[in-house]
């Protein structure tokens, strides 16, 4: 694997190879993240220091892109070691609050030139997204909370990030269709699922407390579910923006109720967006299920992959 960074003013150099890695990937928040150790013998680079972004390649093929974050070197009797910590480049969206906006009528050219463009972020599926009406932008909020409510207003799906720090607009669940059988090398599996948390119904009202809407969960009622919320919004949204807040709220609050966690042998066994079918036999795991995040990387025990799996609707 090769991993290099470049400087702020577009110096670029090869990091020693790693002793030890793990790229996190996911879905929104918490964004990409990564770690890696090197030996650097006795000679710091000037460069490490200066450097704002990282990326690690694999046979021609990119396994991450993202931001530096920390450099760290230390030394002991064994010799020198290199860490690195960053994120992915959704760090840039995350890390900058904006000025307050109210938009009668906002389009994805108002968001993406008020709230991607100044970070030099490359996006694709912007030509699908609609006009939103009423669309407000709180002061204080960050560019990614601008443009992951925009999008789910517009069609309902997270904006998320893919392995070469493009942005993608159109959802995330596209990805390789892969299955998992007996001969998967799987090293453990956890099944969890939960109540708490879930939400079976959102109160939404105005500031003035003059309009409200309520939004169920319908299914999560019917098995016995009560937790509900009130949520209150600045000034006055309207219905549509109402019922998008509570039903947003829902979706958020179910989203991990039911969780399948697998480790297995081997470094990028699936990605963010995969579909894997499941025909396991120890222990029984079957149906389809999406990545919803995972991990992989390198460490003492070799090679690993780690995959945060939820039921395909």
């Amino acid at each position: 694997m090769e991993c290099w960074i470049e400087t702020w003013d577009g110096r670029k150099e090869r990091l020693p190879q790693a002793l030890e890695w793990t790229f996190s990937y996911g879905v929104g928040t918490p964004c990409d993240s990564f770690t890696l150790q090197c030996t650097w013998g006795e000679s710091r680079s000037a460069l490490w220091g200066e450097g704002v972004t990282f990326w690690a390649e694999e046979g021609g093929e990119r396994l991450f892109t993202g931001r530096l974050d920390e450099v760290e070197t230390s030394w002991d009797a064994r010799g020198g070691l290199l860490t690195l910590c960053g994120r992915g480049m959704a760090a840039l969206l995350l890390d900058n609050e904006t000025v307050g906006a109210q938009y009668q009528a906002a389009v994805w050219e108002d968001i993406r030139r008020g709230y991607v463009e100044p970070y030099g972020i490359r996006c694709t599926g912007g030509e699908s997204l609609r006009a939103v009406e009423g669309f407000t932008v709180e002061n204080g909020a960050s560019a990614w909370t601008a443009v992951e409510t925009f999008v789910h207003r517009c069609n309902g799906v997270e904006p998320w990030f893919d392995r070469q720090g493009v942005l993608h607009l159109d959802g995330w669940r596209s990805g390789t269709e892969r299955t998992l059988s007996g001969k998967t090398p799987l090293i453990s599996a956890v099944w969890r699922e939960k109540r708490y948390g879930v939400l079976s119904e959102v109160l939404v009202r105005d500031r003035m407390g003059t309009v409200s809407q309520t939004v169920r969960n319908e299914s999560f009622l019917a098995r016995g579910g009560r937790c509900r919320q009130v949520l209150t919004l600045p000034g006055t949204r309207g219905y549509e923006a109402m019922r998008y807040s509570g039903s947003y709220q829902i979706g958020e609050s179910a989203r991990e109720q039911e969780v399948l966690t697998l480790r297995l042998a081997g470094i990028g066994a699936a990605w963010v967006g995969d579909r894997l079918n499941l025909d396991v036999l120890r222990p029984r795991l079957t149906g389809c299920w999406r990545v919803r995040a995972c991990e992989t990387g390198v460490g003492r025990e070799g090679g690993f992959t780690e995959l945060k799996l939820i039921r395909e609707e």
